[in-house]
């Protein structure tokens, strides 16, 4: 067996289980070996009813105590009963499962795993998995893979298909030496692939983490140190003419505000970069709220007095049409024409976008991946920008350069990354960094509280709403699954309404809406038709509402600090006074001394320099994997040390010492 095989070769892999595989992208074996687990579970003691808090994953040794009940409602059945322990109560719920029915009955005693939900006064737990004593004594000794699915796929199915290609996995071939591996502290490659999906305890599994993370690493670094090689000394046609300062001073003069001496100074290194030959590589850095779409509305402006066309990527639809909202308020007083182009537009919208780019009918556009199809063509492509550049891969953003002629790049992101981390990520760019907030906004004012501050919280929302301002409330992602995401958030705002009644108005946002749906919800929240908007992290990047005041995150331990003081930064962007409210749903030393640190600081680099200190091992058991992010598995702040270690190889390799 081969990894660049066909997955059928794989025994109990057919035509339609292939098919099924498609849906997520794997059609080979090395790419059925490259779909890591998305999370591990793990069996531990049983915990009392009475001591389980709210989002715990937990087992609860319970003894049926109710009469199971089947009801039907006009989406699914609802199959419930009760389970009780020395300490307390606890009322099961199954989805259209009801063949339940037929496995438990009154007095049975079985062993309990899910998550713990209070709704009300009620103890719930939704679709538990159960085992009797004998089978839970066998699954303690396991960690179990969960892989992302697709319909059609299930777990197990994936889980076996893997096992299958182990000949595969015993034959694959390590790029690096014994030495290498010694010096770097690394396991093989196989051992890694091997631990990543079976691994027989957690020290196995950091292992596998810990070199598949090299590697991941180690890729990126090299097309970066390519990508720099490329554009040392790469010079372009595209020089600003010698009345570029006098226009930049005419789009400031528009402007209801003054830059800062942060977005000055930025503004200036675009200045020259793209007025002395040579092909701009920048990167703008700069914390939630410093005013980076202003610096690039400015550049883009320049381009266009310039004569040439700007093309702006960013990572969603939602953010691509703020920005231009945003952009085209600030471009219409000089007739430049910006348009939009995203995969939700229509057939024709987007044929008509494309000849107007081809055509040099537009100036600026703005879109999302769909700037870099092969079917966009630009007649004079000057200038490149990517928002939110830690949402793309180095390819990502060189495809949309090769769009021009060797277009000048900027790239902006407001994810505050230590120095020491960022030259290594970014060596291919030249850094301006903007370290000030604008004038006149004040400093958020924070608190990390416990559970039973939530009426109080609840009271203070009503406040502010009360005086014409808006709240965030962010749900934690109980689980990966979709279903479990959506719930949640729904149930949560389902719940605040009631709590409420017609004093207000809740709303809700969640992953699983089109992105049509995202817009509506956010602009009936823009224009003050929702009050309080329940989300998950949907909302962490780019949203920005000047009336919102308040933010409060529900269960903020199970979020890194860069990610909190992301979200922190929807509020705070007007002139009133803003809040954010850490609710710790499980209060420990280690969730206490790290939420201190938001809590007295505003500052990203700080915070993102105390989140790399503090941070331990990380947690393994729920494994990062995205498609909207540079790495799967790699993470800058849990693997820090592993990234220097990538930097020194591929300096080894290369010969060459990286800027």
């Amino acid at each position: 067996m081969e990894l660049q095989d066909s997955v059928t070769v794989i025994r109990g892999v057919g035509e339609k289980t292939a098919e099924n595989l498609g849906k997520l992208n794997i059609h080979t074996v090395q790419d059925l070996l490259s779909h890591y687990p998305r999370r591990y579970v793990g069996y531990d003691e049983p915990t009392p009813i009475s001591e389980v808090a709210e989002f715990d994953r937990v087992t609860i040794r319970g003894t049926v105590c109710t009469d199971i009940k089947v009801n039907q409602g006009p989406r699914y059945h609802v199959t419930t009963l009760s389970v009780r322990d020395a300490t307390g109560s606890i009322k099961l719920v199954w989805f259209n499962s009801p063949y339940i029915r037929n496995v438990f009955h009154k007095g049975d005693t079985y062993l309990f795993v899910g998550i713990m939900r209070i709704k009300g006064r009620e103890r719930i737990m939704e679709m538990p998995e159960y085992f009797t004593a004998l089978k839970y004594r066998d699954m303690r000794s396991v960690l179990q893979p969960v892989y992302p699915l697709a319909a059609g796929v299930k777990n197990n199915q994936i889980r076996k298909a893997v096992q299958g290609c182990e000949p595969a996995i015993r034959g694959i071939q390590d790029p690096l030496s014994e030495e290498q591996r010694a010096r770097y502290d690394l396991v093989s490659r196989s051992r890694a692939v091997q631990g990543i999906h079976f691994p027989k305890e957690e020290a196995e599994l950091r292992a596998a983490i810990r070199r598949l993370a090299f590697d991941e690493f180690y890729q990126f670094l090299t097309s970066v140190q390519e990508l720099r090689e490329e554009n040392v000394k790469l010079t372009t046609g595209y020089v600003l003419p010698g009345s570029a300062e006098e226009s930049l001073r005419e789009f400031t003069d528009t402007l209801p505000f003054s830059f800062t001496d942060g977005q000055k100074a930025a503004v200036r290194d675009i200045l020259k970069d793209m007025s002395g030959g040579n092909v701009m590589n920048r990167l703008i850095q700069g914390d939630v709220g410093c005013g980076k779409t202003a610096v690039a509305a400015a550049a883009l402006f320049l381009a266009v007095r310039a004569g040439w066309q700007g093309a702006m990527m960013v990572p969603t639809e939602v953010l691509a049409l703020q920005h231009l909202k945003d952009l085209t308020k600030m471009m219409e007083p000089f007739g430049i024409r910006v348009s939009l182009l995203i995969g939700s537009l229509s057939a024709k919208e987007k044929r008509d976008v494309k000849e107007r780019l081809k055509n040099c009918d537009t100036d600026i556009v703005i879109g999302t991946h769909a700037l870099i199809q092969e079917s966009v063509q630009y007649a004079r492509l000057g200038l490149v920008i990517t928002d939110e550049q830690h949402r793309f891969g180095v390819r990502q953003r060189d495809r949309l350069t090769e769009k021009g002629e060797f277009p000048h790049v900027l790239v902006m992101s407001a994810t505050p990354i230590p120095r020491s981390l960022a030259i290594i990520l970014y060596a291919d760019l030249d850094i301006s960094l903007i370290t000030e907030l604008p004038g006149g906004r004040k400093g958020i004012q924070n608190c990390a509280v416990g559970t039973e501050y939530r009426p109080s919280a609840y009271r203070f929302i009503l406040k502010e709403v009360e005086q014409g301002h808006q709240a965030y409330i962010i749900c934690p992602k109980v689980e990966d699954s979709e279903g479990t995401e959506l719930e949640n958030v729904v149930s949560y705002a389902e719940e605040l309404q009631k709590i409420y009644g017609d004093r207000l108005r809740v709303g809700s946002l969640h992953g699983r809406m089109k992105e049509e749906e995202k817009q509506r919800i956010l602009t009936e929240f823009s224009e003050r038709k929702i009050d309080i908007l329940v989300s998950t992290t949907v909302i962490e990047v780019g949203i920005n509402n000047p009336n919102a005041t308040v933010m409060m995150v529900e269960n903020a331990e199970r979020f890194g600090l860069a990610q909190l003081h992301q979200l922190r930064g929807r509020v705070g962007r007007g002139d009133a006074q803003s809040y954010c409210i850490f609710m710790q749903g499980k209060k420990t030393e280690d969730s206490e001394s790290r939420l201190k640190v938001l809590v007295d600081s505003n500052d990203g680099f700080h915070i993102a320099a105390e989140d790399l200190r503090l941070r331990g091992p990380g947690d393994f058991f729920g494994v990062r994997q995205s498609g909207d992010v540079m790495f799967r598995l790699a993470n800058i702040y849990d693997h820090a040390d592993v990234l220097k270690a990538a930097q020194a190889l591929v300096l080894e390799d290369t010969g060459k010492k990286l800027q």
